[in-house]
């Protein structure tokens, strides 16, 4: 197939149109995929911050039965995984999972570590400084984001909070990616196929092509000398040929007309001289 006119054109073109197409579903996928990503925390921060704005009433009137419902009815909704509050010691004072109160957070997790690395705490992370991904006891992947509780003017001026203390507390909540893993997986697939498609319509656009314009006409061509060579008479060139191909046919119908012409003069001399 390699030592064939059809194998080395078309091998090489398929070869190159692959790996053109592998390379651009690649880079389509990982910035679509970071695209989605970076969707998420914007979707988690604003979750965040409505549960913040939603609660700050309860927090102001120290009202904890109506925060704990508030955190609780979150919690219960699709696709989160958890929601809590902990103090500034890291003692979880509210969550949606009864057994998480009063628990005592590490702040050497990767949820705590970005403001915790310091001996200073940081009290303004960015948004995606906030983010983190991992795994739960599920196995199930998780997008948690944690969202800073700061002691706001009407805060410190209740006497509840000292206006020293920037920070009364964390937000953080978390929600579980399987609709985006879902939806990565079916973009992988159609990716797959459309990669295949255009590989398929590609190559078989090409090979059609050059069937019409190359092979074929290569192929006539070719009978052409092979019949010329072989036969006593000298038929003319096939019609319709590609200008190169043509030029080919032409001059090798010239010679071989030359030879024949020679050949003919050469034997009528030989008649007059035996005469």
């Amino acid at each position: 197939m390699f030592a064939t006119l059809a194998g080395k054109a078309l091998v090489p073109v398929g070869l190159a149109v692959t790996g053109f197409m592998v390379v651009c579903c690649l880079v389509l996928y990982s910035v679509i995929r970071e695209d989605l990503h970076r969707g998420e925390i914007v979707h988690a921060t604003n979750l965040a911050d409505t549960i913040l704005k939603s609660t700050r009433y309860a927090m102001h009137k120290s009202d904890r039965e109506t925060l704990a419902t508030i955190i609780r009815n979150v919690g219960e909704q699709r696709g989160v995984d958890h929601v809590r509050i902990f103090n500034k010691k890291g003692v979880v004072t509210f969550s949606a999972k009864q057994d998480e109160i009063n628990r005592q957070v590490d702040k050497k997790t990767e949820g705590c570590i970005v403001c915790h690395k310091e001996g200073v705490p940081v009290t303004n992370p960015g948004t995606m400084q906030q983010a983190r991904t991992f795994k739960n006891q599920n196995g199930m992947g998780v997008m948690a984001i944690t969202a800073p509780i700061y002691n706001e003017p009407d805060c410190s001026s209740s006497m509840c909070h000292p206006p020293a203390q920037k920070v009364l507390g964390t937000l953080d909540i978390g929600l579980l990616r399987s609709e985006l893993d879902r939806s990565l997986a079916m973009l992988r697939v159609q990716m797959t196929i459309f990669t295949l498609m255009s590989l398929i319509l590609t190559i078989g656009g090409v090979a059609a092509l050059l069937r019409k314009n190359v092979f074929l006409p290569v192929h006539r061509l070719r009978i052409y000398v092979e019949s010329s060579v072989h036969s006593d008479s000298l038929p003319e060139p096939p019609p319709h040929l590609p200008h190169d191909l043509d030029i080919i046919a032409t001059v090798f119908y010239n010679i071989k007309k030359g030879a024949a012409d020679s050949k003919h003069n050469s034997e009528q001399s030989d008649d007059k001289s035996s005469s």
